[in-house]
Parts: C-alpha cells; structure tokens; sequence
C-alpha cells in the first residue's frame, strides 16, 4: 500500500480511537440487523423445533410397543403360540396376541377385516406369514427366530441329540476394542450431526455474508464506508459479525439436542458428549472464521449478484468435500484428515468422539486449523480489499491480487 494510503488508513483509525473500533461497530451493525430479522429468528426456531422434535421422534420410536395379531389356523396354533410366549425374548418391543381361526378363508377374512395383521400357516418346506398387504418386518424378524429355534429343536429330538449340542462351536460373538455396539452407533449419528450444522451454517451465513458484500458493492454504498474506516475493518466487522451469528445458532442448536438427549434412552451418553462437544465448537469457530473469509472474497470479486454462482464455485466445491469427507471417510484416511484444513474441522471431532485420540492429536489440528485460518485471513484480507472497489465486471483472484492499492 502506498505511503498516503498508508497515512489515510492511520487517521481513519485514529478517528475510529476516539469511540469505538471501526470493526466493532461493523460487528454490531452485522449482529444487530440480522437478530432483529424474522427470516433469521423463524429459521432458528425452526431448526430447533426440528431438532427437538427428531429426537422427540427418536425417543418414542426407542419406547414404542409394537402390537401385532397373529392368526393362526389350528394347525399352526402351537408354533404361533411359541411365537407370542419368545417374543419379547427376542425383541422387547414386539407384543404379538394370538387369534385363532377355523381354517384358511377365516384367516383371509379376519386380515381384510383389518382384526389381524398376519397370518401363520404351514408351507411345503416350512412356515408361512401371510399379511393383507404389507409386511410386519418386526413380527417376520421375531418369527424368523422363534421358528428356527422350535424347529431345530424339534429336529435334534427326532435325531436322539440336543440343540445345544447341534449349535456347539458355532457362536459368533461381537466386540469393540472401543466402547460398545450402542456407543459406535451414537458417536457416528452425533458425528453426522456435527458434520451438518457445519455445513449447514458454512453455507447459509456464508452466502448471506457474499451476497451483503455484493449489494453494498452495487450500490455504491462500499465507497461511502470506504472513505470513513480501513476496508480491513470493515471485513473484520463483516467476518467476526457473522461469526457471532453462526456461533449463537450453534450453541442454541447444541444446549437443545443435549437437553432432549437427556430424557431418551441415551441419556446416559449426555455426560461423555460433553467434551467432544466442546472440541467441536472450538474447531467450528476456527474452520468458520476461514470459510467466511473466503465468502467475502467471493463476494467481492463479483459485481452482480449473478456473479456470485461463479465466483464461489471453488468455495462451494470445498464444503462439498469437507461434507463428503466428513461422513464417509474412516480409517486411516480419516487419521490424515483429521489434520488436513479445513477438513479438519469436521473430521477431528468426529474421532474425539469415537474414542481412542492421543491428548496430543485435537491440540495439534487444532492449532493447524488456527495456522490455516490466520494465513486465509491474511490473504483473504488483501483480495478483498483490492476487489472490493473494482467494478465492471467480475474480477478474477489474478487480477485482484495484482491490482495495485
């Protein structure tokens, strides 16, 4: 920058000395103008009533009693019988009662009467369930057990031996050298959860943050802020405001999901989420800093809000793989990720809560992660402010950085 640039930016700061910093007042501005919105507010309410209500969902579905009918002709009397005595061994949550009918077309009749939701008869070579006309996968599973096992035992009395004695040896038995079956399967669904909130936020703030820059940019507007504080506080104003935003929505959206954890059956894992919890929002605020820098690099190469599909395109394409990446990727690729930005963001955490990361590795991608948002600030910062005040046309990231101040 030249001295007399130089010179202009110092007074202008001074100026700014004499109340608050230039940068706050853009912060507030940016907080103040999108709380107030309804669009922001009935968004946020939204996705909690979303959120609440899907773990409200989850919660009746880990509670709910299946009831299910069983006809049976009599013929089949003493296997559906067995069938609604094992039952809630196999599966607490299928209750099945037993309605005996006279023969065939009195079972059709009560299953187009809607008075049973299945039928149990004999077939060559085994059992049959017939339903009206869609099938009870919790009652077929359940019955699936209960046959085999009173089958087979009824084939080793025949065969002078024991079922025990046909099944030795031959138990498969499942363990985790982290946790259990349970654990895995709530650390992968909250790891989801992380990897979407960051996407979801990324993506909308970042797109409302480019498209603010667009509008002050086509308006003129910019030029008028520009003569009165240092363009690189108006983008930290625009970065930290966002930031702010994004980070209250995070909070709300995480205090509720806690919160409605706590009366499911998992209530028990609440406490051990906590920390990977916090893990994730220090490196949700870090990866968000970055990527709405570079939303408002994208913003300011475009001088139409047309422009901005192009321009945010390689933005855009790298959420896309931090989302991608983020839910699919595991084993040692997910390792190397983990400490790759930003992809870090989403990938570290997910680890931290599947258990079993060194003290050492969410220290060390976190300060990674930190190094690359600084070094995005740092280049984001001079692209945007040699953009900013080019207008004509869309002005690609050469020409931005070869401008001169």
């Amino acid at each position: 920058m030249s001295t007399h640039d130089d010179t202009r930016d110092d007074n202008r700061d001074a100026r700014g000395s004499t109340g608050e910093p230039p940068w706050l007042l853009v912060t507030r501005r940016e907080v103040v103008s999108r709380i107030t919105d309804k669009s922001f507010l009935l968004g946020t309410a939204f996705m909690v009533v979303l959120i609440a209500g899907y773990i409200g969902f989850t919660a009746w579905q880990a509670e709910r009693t299946d009831q299910v009918t069983l006809a049976a002709t009599p013929d089949a009397v003493a296997m559906a019988s067995a069938i609604a005595e094992g039952a809630p061994a196999v599966d607490d949550r299928v209750e099945v009662t037993l309605l005996e009918v006279d023969d065939a077309d009195a079972a059709e009749a009560v299953l187009r009467a809607d008075e049973a939701d299945a039928w149990l008869h004999p077939v060559d070579g085994g059992w049959q369930l017939t339903s009206e006309s869609s099938e009870q996968d919790a009652l077929t599973d359940v019955t699936r057990v209960i046959v085999a096992e009173q089958v087979l035992a009824d084939n080793a009395a025949s065969a002078g031996t024991t079922v025990d004695a046909l099944q030795a040896g031959s138990t498969v038995s499942t363990e985790f050298l982290r946790g259990d079956a349970e654990k895995a399967g709530v650390a992968e669904a909250v790891g989801f959860v992380f990897v979407f909130l960051f996407y979801f936020a990324a993506l909308i703030f970042g797109m409302q943050l480019a498209s603010s820059v667009i509008e002050e940019k086509q308006s003129r507007i910019v030029e008028i802020i520009a003569a009165a504080i240092p363009l690189r506080h108006l983008l930290a104003g625009k970065v930290l405001g966002n930031t702010a935003l994004a980070m209250i929505q995070l909070l709300v959206y995480l205090a509720v999901g806690l919160v409605g954890l706590s009366f499911t059956p998992y209530k028990s894992y609440v406490p051990a989420l906590s920390g990977p919890t916090a893990w994730f929002i220090a490196f949700f605020f870090a990866g968000f800093v970055a990527l709405a820098c570079l939303w408002a690099v994208a913003g300011s190469l475009a001088s139409r809000t047309e422009d901005l599909q192009s321009t945010s395109t390689p933005l855009t394409m790298l959420m896309l793989v931090m989302f991608f990446g983020g839910v699919s990727l595991d084993g040692r690729g997910q390792v190397i990720a983990s400490f790759v930005p930003p992809v870090s963001a989403v990938v570290m955490p997910k680890r931290i809560l599947a258990g079993g990361v060194e003290w050492w590795e969410p220290l060390l991608a976190l300060g990674l992660l930190a190094a690359f948002a600084a070094v995005t600030v740092w280049i984001g910062e001079r692209l945007y402010r040699r953009a900013l005040l080019q207008t004509g046309g869309r002005v690609s990231l050469r020409q931005a950085w070869a401008t001169a101040e």
